[in-house]
């Protein structure tokens, strides 16, 4: 019997509504389900969307509010519980790494509840800190192994690759690059592989009349975050479209590499520690990580990624 994917959406935040509004426009799901901790704000969400589809822009796709039950033969699960970042009075950027200890607890009660009832789904983390809650995730629940994966750099390397773009005046679709590490402060771009139209980053002065500088773009990378969040109080459209972009590459098998966050088991010397590494993405999951070489500077920008993580996941109460 044919049976339409299908969607949870746990946690629908900012985030998660975006992811959403998001999924009914791709006609990959047809039925999706919202869980909050706030049974009022998964009912909303979803009632608003259901009467969007009465429009004829939109798909008949099912979408209503449930619960943990749901989960039960879901496709995919995106999970965005727990709030992205939390505003400082006087710091322009506060790190994701705070909220560890306090999303730690929320993943933890998620994690519970989808587990109760599936170890089948792919499940896509969004929360923040994504590396630490990814850890927990694929960690502590004896889920099956490439089945739980996060968005990882995929909204910083959209950001790097638009930063360069806009000034190299060229479509970012003619860009090829990634971020690596920490979805954070500490991410940081990976000049040594990234090219325009083929164009090694090395040799871009030559063409373009533009040079590349990894710490200053690492820092404008960071800084466009900032500049949203620091606007609207918040960043969510980059994200849930990764996580979107990042569901279509499982359901349709696409085999995609993009730079996702699961746990390292030896890569770079790195074990039992998320972080974000070009990653396959098929129908089973995180298929495998590619430890690709890198410079100097990248591999010391690692290892300061990396303790970062470490000390949130200290925070968190994670243990090896």
């Amino acid at each position: 019997m044919f049976s339409p994917h299908k969607l949870v959406i746990v946690g629908l935040g900012h985030v998660g509504s975006y992811v959403l509004a998001d999924a009914m426009k791709t006609q990959l799901f047809g039925s999706i389900v919202t869980i909050d901790a706030d049974a009022g704000v998964a009912h909303g969400e979803a009632l608003d969307q259901h009467q969007a589809t009465a429009l004829h822009s939109m798909a008949s796709v099912s979408v209503r509010a449930g619960d943990y039950a749901d989960c039960a033969d879901a496709d995919i699960i995106i999970v965005a519980a727990g709030p992205s970042m939390i505003a400082e009075p006087g710091n322009s950027k506060p790190d994701r790494a705070a909220l560890a200890p306090h999303n730690a607890g929320v993943i933890r009660e998620v994690m519970a509840g989808i587990t109760a009832h599936t170890r089948d789904a792919i499940i896509i983390m969004i929360t923040n800190p994504l590396d630490t809650m990814v850890y927990i995730a694929e960690n502590e629940f004896d889920y099956p192994k490439g089945r739980i994966f996060g968005t990882g750099t995929m909204l910083d390397s959209a950001r790097l690759r638009r930063i360069v773009a806009d000034r190299l005046g060229v479509s970012p679709l003619s860009v090829s690059g990634y971020m690596m590490g920490e979805h954070g402060l500490s991410a940081f771009p990976v000049l040594s592989h990234l090219s325009v139209a083929g164009i090694p980053a090395a040799e871009l002065e030559r063409h373009f009349g533009v040079s590349l500088d990894p710490d200053e773009l690492a820092l404008a990378v960071v800084d466009a975050a900032y500049e949203v969040f620091n606007a609207k109080g918040w960043t969510n459209a980059g994200v849930a479209q990764s996580a979107i972009t990042m569901a279509r590459a499982v359901l349709l098998d696409e085999r995609a590499i993009f730079p996702a966050c699961t746990t390292l088991r030896g890569e770079y010397g790195l074990d039992n520690i998320a972080l974000s590494v070009p990653t396959l993405i098929g129908a089973a999951g995180a298929l495998r990580r590619f430890e690709i070489p890198l410079s100097e500077w990248e591999e010391q920008a690692l290892r300061r990624s990396a303790a970062d993580i470490r000390a949130a996941m200290n925070s968190a109460g994670c243990t090896d």
